[in-house]
């Protein structure tokens, strides 16, 4: 087996472990928070969004520096990093008595969060750019799978064991993960020749504003992301309006992984159609998609039926991330690719730091039901920004950056 098979493959599992671990706690978050005092139903919706949100904060901040340092000195001591610093911090969450004491951790777990999408970066360097597609789609499908039964495996051991102790299972078996690629990865390094550019972070940003495509592209990630997260946190809620049933962790994690089925079915079929037929052309056909499933569930009035349409609703969800990475990815030159999925990442961050709040206080204040409706209009937006930026002329990256170079020099 290759080198570049065997990090797949290892990432592949680490990617599973740590999803699952991660998503453990997410159906049982607001009733986590309840747990803290005798709160109003707002005020724990409102809560909820703030501390789900607050991880992706400093994240949001973060991931361009760690992809820079990435393309300097490589993916594998960050992912080090990032493992055992999320297992830290998870670990310390179980034994918080109020929600601001929560929200801190959360907020400073978001300072080495990011193994997932470091994971995503490190594999992409190794992939060629006709095959970004499928093998971000099945990189994805580990992710995906480690969403399916995290959800339940955490709702279960919530039900079976208490909060406490299920914060103590994640942060173990993200150690692991850590421990994985620690023993297990062989970053293989791109040496760097005489003549190969290594542009200053003023160029890249710059460049990122000068290019239609990439820019529309981020700009289309953080929607995405609004879209994916304004009900995540909100919907254990939403599944205890739905049903008597004592169970709700459990009936909550499964509707968490509902979403995370259909992904899995679809994430490298999708991924490989963008291969094939072009990138944005899937993308477009995706938030078309992602809004025709997602209006429907404000409608619904019993749990079965919000299960088939998150399932629904994932079939579509499952290629939005392979495919925007994947377009990064053809785009990015070698020498920069590391702090360009930095800034992907970034606006991943900052959807997943908008989305929750966004969706807690729309819910606080009207109602969770309407979330569905602004979130169903953000894929719209999406759709048109993309639809816009299909008709303009291609300009290759690497020249705006090289403009952008030449220009500060002339200036200095």
């Amino acid at each position: 087996m290759s080198v570049q098979k065997r990090n797949f493959a290892i990432m592949w599992f680490s990617i599973f472990l740590v999803s699952a671990t991660m998503t453990m706690i997410m159906p049982f978050l607001s009733l986590y928070i309840s747990t803290m005092g005798d709160f109003t139903a707002a005020y724990v919706q409102k809560w909820s969004g703030l501390v789900f949100g607050a991880t992706f904060v400093s994240a949001f901040l973060m991931s361009p520096i760690w992809g820079r340092i990435a393309d300097k000195y490589g993916y594998k001591p960050i992912l080090i990093i990032n493992g055992f610093g999320i297992a830290i911090s998870v670990l310390l969450m179980g034994f918080v008595n109020s929600v601001e004491a929560f929200f801190v951790l959360r907020l400073f777990m978001g300072i080495v969060t990011g193994f997932i999408p470091t994971s995503l970066a490190f594999i992409s360097s190794q992939t060629a750019k006709n095959v970004a597609g499928k093998t971000m789609g099945t990189l994805q499908m580990g992710s995906v799978s480690g969403t399916l039964f995290g959800p339940i495996i955490g709702g279960l051991l919530a039900d079976t064991f208490g909060f406490q102790y299920t914060f103590m299972i994640t942060a173990t078996a993200v150690s692991i993960a850590a421990l994985i690629v620690l023993f297990g990865i062989h970053e293989v390094r791109k040496e760097r020749k005489a003549g190969d550019h290594e542009y200053s972070r003023k160029t890249v940003i710059s460049g990122i504003f000068h290019h239609r495509l990439i820019l529309n592209v981020l700009m289309i990630t953080s929607l995405i992301q609004i879209g994916l997260f304004s009900i995540q946190p909100l919907l254990s809620l939403y599944v205890s309006q739905l049903t008597d049933s004592k169970e709700v962790a459990l009936l909550a994690g499964i509707t968490f992984s509902a979403t995370g089925v259909g992904s899995l079915l679809f994430a490298r079929t999708w991924g490989k159609l963008g291969d094939s037929i072009g990138y944005e052309k899937i993308l477009s056909f995706l938030l078309i998609l992602a809004f025709v499933f997602i209006i429907p569930q404000a409608f619904v009035s019993e749990l079965w039926q919000l299960v088939i349409l998150r399932f629904l609703f994932g079939i579509a969800a499952g290629g939005l991330i392979p495919i925007t990475t994947a377009l990064i990815r053809r785009e990015s030159p070698i020498e920069v690719q590391g702090e360009l999925m930095g800034y992907n990442t970034s606006f991943r961050f900052l959807g997943n730091i908008i989305g929750p709040m966004f969706g807690g206080f729309i819910s606080g204040y009207i109602g969770i039901s309407s979330v569905f409706f602004v979130t169903g209009s953000l894929f719209l937006i999406a759709f048109t920004i993309i639809y816009f930026a299909r008709k303009k002329p291609r300009i290759d990256f690497e020249d705006v950056l090289i403009e952008e170079e030449e220009m500060q020099a002339k200036l200095l």
